[in-house]
């Protein structure tokens, strides 16, 4: 199976999701536009007839016909009934993403003009104790880049991927040092404000491996588009143990 988890050439569509969040959001995005199909026909339809049959040429009766009440009830329930349909699935939504789960890793998020900071404070060592993985992804020009540069892509690749798990509930933890950022990854369907002075709490579920690229979604600077993120899922106990190596080595 491939997965649609970078930009593609001339893409139209949104990417694969990779977690519980983004497959809601495919659905909702999905029945949103059956809807506003339906409504584009049934208008087109309207105007088309309204404009054949009514016009001086098809129609030379005069009506009396000013207001009905019937009909003013009809386009006012309707549009409203149409209303209730997207509210319903689009707060139950909202409600989701919104709702915080036990967390079993958190990951805290620190932007910079024009890097991203990571931490992960969760995992001790047996030889010490308060132990934390903290490092700085930069994007990486293109001549830090392999010579043949296959595999890799522009202004999306940095120096340090963040690595998290699968099948895990994450909680993530996003502020700024100096400007407003937004980390923002579009496979998992999320993008949250970085705040200087504020801490930003937001769940995620990763169901599956892969490599996910994302990029900072709020005009912060001269760089702003060069702020990249990329995000590495890998099995939970590939994760663990790739976690307690970089710990007992000190990095």
């Amino acid at each position: 199976i491939t997965y649609c988890d970078s930009p593609a050439l001339w893409q139209t569509y949104l990417h694969d999701p990779a977690s519980i969040t983004m497959e809601g959001i495919l659905i909702f995005n999905k029945h949103l536009l059956f809807l506003i199909t339906i409504i584009v026909l049934f208008v087109g339809w309207l105007l088309v007839f309204t404009i054949y049959y009514f016009s001086e040429q098809n129609n030379k009766f005069q009506t009396n016909f000013v207001h009905a009440k019937e009909l003013e009830i009809v386009w006012t329930s309707v549009p409203a009934l149409i209303l209730l349909l997207l509210s319903t699935p689009s707060f139950t939504l909202l409600y989701a993403m919104d709702e915080i789960s036990e967390p079993e890793l958190s990951l805290k998020i620190l932007g910079h003009q024009w890097f991203w900071s990571y931490e992960i404070s969760e995992f001790n060592s047996c030889q010490k104790k308060d132990q934390s993985l903290k490092y700085v992804c930069y994007m990486m020009v293109l001549d830090g880049l392999p010579k043949n540069k296959q595999g890799y892509f522009r202004l999306l690749e940095t120096n340090k991927r963040v690595i998290l798990p699968t099948n895990t509930h994450l909680r993530l933890l996003v502020s700024a040092a100096d400007v407003l950022h937004s980390w923002t990854v579009p496979s998992f369907g999320l993008k949250v404000d970085a705040c200087p002075g504020r801490l930003n709490q937001l769940n995620l579920f990763i169901k599956r491996v892969g490599v996910f690229f994302g990029q900072c979604s709020e005009i912060c600077g001269v760089n702003h588009g060069f702020m990249p993120i990329v995000v590495v899922s890998l099995p939970t106990l590939q994760f663990h143990h790739y976690v307690m190596t970089k710990l007992e080595l000190g990095q």
